[in-house]
């Protein structure tokens, strides 16, 4: 019961209502109520001799149970609680309606739900809980990891084992894989779904980051890759709470079964890749399915097939893409670089967070929500570039006027080194327009060191590699070895036409 004594106490002695919760344990709002309660009743202090429970009758008349106020049967409740569709909000409603058939009061929502919390904690009911077929899928991570031996250098590999649990049947799926990463998270769901041939309506996971973004209880964030297989598929992501293992019992005790009957039945086997895992995994899957109750006939597969099966929601016609989303930022140059090659947006994107959606086939670009652009994506040599005209500024527009032949009677002007220069530049790209800026950046070098220079430049790069770029021959450049080389076979010159006019053809010719 709230101390609404100690509140006001308090607060007659001018404590703020942020200090008095956290004094007392009750969080600001709730301070504020009393406080606002008391100042319309018009207790600034409180009289002598007045009781705790007097004055909660004061400020919270609402709360007073009436003699007549019928108790709900709890036991029952939480029978049909294991129903198919039924909730307690609906337990509530006829609940309300018996009470009024009956000129009684009923309890109040949260009043009902906090008495049932009760109940089912103290009788442990939760660990008895029916739950309803075709509802729930638990999923994690087990703890323990299988092994792939290299078959070359005999190194071992972990392989992670993902685990999926219906709870009503307790039929599970497991699979391998060498990582935990988004892709490997959102595969093991498409073929978990497949193997239960339908797709549950509330998917469970752990607070991990695959599946949520922000775990905090007040603003919970779910992985928007996650969520998107979950909209394709029909369903409802509710993780369960940080630290309460209880949210997802069943996949937690079948993690468990599947480290001893599985897991652990393998380890004297050796895998040379993790096909030949995932092969020897659903033979003990179908086994440790198969494998009889030993408190009830049956096994997980049998429940499934009569109880659970025909209550999954079928799977749609197209199975679900995987994508993974990145946050990104385009550079002055406006494009995106999504696995080292790039992609351009609208140049009025520059400098502006995106959402970026990558999948096998496409790279799609949003920004708020709405969709800027997309691309088919490239699988090739990294630094691709792919440049839309449209999302380039107007200025940029401008080299779509130049050509090659256009760059190439330039680089003519100064020097065959040149030309071979920006040939190789061109070259380089796929498109190439993309070596236009290069080749304008070489040829505006001879306004800075002349003609001369570049093509010297231009030589010295050719003689390092068949393939030079603007940033070779800019510091060649700016170092002068250009010069170096140009003294070096002046020396070599001067010293040729000396010599020859020490000795010719008349001194090695003359008789004595």
């Amino acid at each position: 019961m709230t101390d609404y004594r100690e509140i006001l106490r308090l607060a007659s002695l001018g404590l703020t209502r942020t200090s008095i919760g956290e004094a007392l344990g009750y969080s600001r709002n709730t301070v504020a109520d009393v406080l606002r309660r008391a100042k319309l009743k018009g207790i600034e202090e409180i009289p002598e001799g007045i009781t705790d429970k007097y004055l909660a009758e004061l400020l919270y008349p609402e709360k007073v149970k009436a003699k007549n106020t019928r108790m709900p049967d709890y036991e029952k409740i939480h029978k049909e609680l294991g129903r198919k569709g039924v909730t307690l909000t609906l337990l509530w409603d006829e609940y309300c309606r018996e009470c009024r058939n009956s000129s009684e009061i009923p309890y109040s929502y949260s009043h009902f739900v906090l008495n049932y919390n009760k109940f089912a904690r103290s009788e442990k009911a939760t660990m008895h809980l029916n739950h309803k077929p075709g509802e729930v899928m638990q999923v994690d991570w087990a703890g323990a990891t299988a092994c792939i031996v290299e078959s070359v250098v005999r190194e071992t590999i972990a392989a992670n084992i993902f685990v999926a649990t219906l709870p009503c049947s307790g039929y599970s799926y497991a699979e391998a894989f060498l990582n935990q990463t988004q892709e490997s998270w959102t595969t093991a769901h498409i073929h978990a779904f497949e193997y239960f041939g339908g797709t549950p309506r509330i998917l469970v996971p752990d607070n991990l980051k695959t599946g949520v973004e922000n775990p905090n209880r007040n603003e919970l964030i779910i992985n928007k890759t996650y969520n998107e297989l979950a909209e394709h598929y029909g369903c409802a992501v509710i993780p369960a709470r940080v630290k309460k293992p209880k949210d997802k019992a069943a996949v937690e005790g079948t993690v468990g079964y599947i480290s001893t009957w599985i897991i652990a039945a393998l380890r004297n086997s050796m895998f040379f890749s993790l096909f030949e895992l995932n092969e020897a995994i659903k033979d003990k899957l179908i086994v440790f399915n198969e494998k009889p109750f030993q408190n009830k006939p049956g096994s997980r597969y049998s429940a499934f097939m009569e109880e659970e099966q025909e209550y999954l929601t079928p799977l749609p016609k197209e199975q679900y893409e995987s994508a993974t989303w990145k946050k990104l930022t385009p550079g002055f140059n406006y494009h995106i670089s999504v696995e080292k090659n790039f992609y351009s947006v609208p140049y009025e994107y520059i400098k502006q967070e995106l959402d970026v959606r990558v999948t096998a086939a496409s790279v799609e670009v949003f920004y708020n929500g709405m969709r800027v652009c997309s691309h088919a994506r490239h699988h090739g040599r990294p630094g691709f570039y792919k440049t839309i005209p449209a999302h380039m500024p107007e200025k940029h527009k401008a080299y779509s006027e130049w050509n090659t032949e256009r760059f190439l009677s330039w680089a003519k002007s100064i020097g065959e080194s040149t030309v071979i220069v920006i040939n190789a530049i061109l070259s380089s790209h796929k498109i190439e327009q993309q070596g236009y800026r290069s080749c304008i950046g070489v040829l505006k070098l001879a306004d800075k060191y002349g003609a001369q220079r570049l093509e010297a430049a231009c030589a010295k790069a050719l003689s390092y590699t068949p393939s030079p770029s603007y940033k070779n021959i800019d510091a060649i450049l700016k170092s002068g070895s250009d010069k170096e080389d140009s003294s070096k076979k002046s020396e070599k010159t001067a010293i040729d036409e000396t010599h020859s006019f020490i000795r010719g053809a008349e001194y090695y010719g003359r008789k004595k």
